[in-house]
């Protein structure tokens, strides 16, 4: 795990209002890649910077044991044009804690969010992300950048 300085940057994409409670995150999560997926949500972003998809975690209520929103998309140059059906985030540059998943599988990304909440990092619960790299990729041999916002 690296502590990097990131500039902040705007997101478009689809979102939904979740909990680490009984295992709902998974499930919601998985559902949110799904409509990514089958919706063509990459496609409707036209003024992406990358085809990176992120993952961000925002709205903490309280820490990661209350409800937060999380909201799957990609960077963009701009918040000028938001298409329909799409919501916007801005994420304030801050420092983080950069941490690598081994694959784009579901359990090993979980794994590394597993070891993030059991360590003593002094986070802020003000927006955490995932980023993957370009869709085509192989899960297996992809590798999954976590940046979690700290003091």
């Amino acid at each position: 795990m690296d502590k990097i300085d990131v500039i902040g940057f705007f997101l478009l994409g689809i979102s939904t209002r979740t909990t680490n409670q009984n295992g709902q995150a998974a499930q919601d999560i998985g559902d949110l890649w799904c409509r990514f997926m089958d919706d063509n949500i990459l496609l409707q972003i036209e003024d992406r910077v990358s085809d990176e998809v992120h993952c961000v975690y925002t709205e903490y209520e309280t820490d990661h044991t209350g409800p937060y929103t999380a909201v799957l998309g990609c960077k963009v140059n701009s918040l000028d044009d938001i298409p329909e059906g799409l919501v916007s985030l801005v994420v304030a540059p801050g420092t983080y804690v950069k941490f690598t998943a081994k694959s784009w599988m579901p359990d090993r990304v979980a794994e590394t969010w597993q070891h993030i909440w059991n360590s003593s990092l002094n986070r802020k619960y003000t927006a955490d992300f995932d980023v993957y790299g370009c869709p085509g990729q192989n899960p297996e041999d992809a590798r999954v950048e976590i940046y979690v916002a700290v003091e």
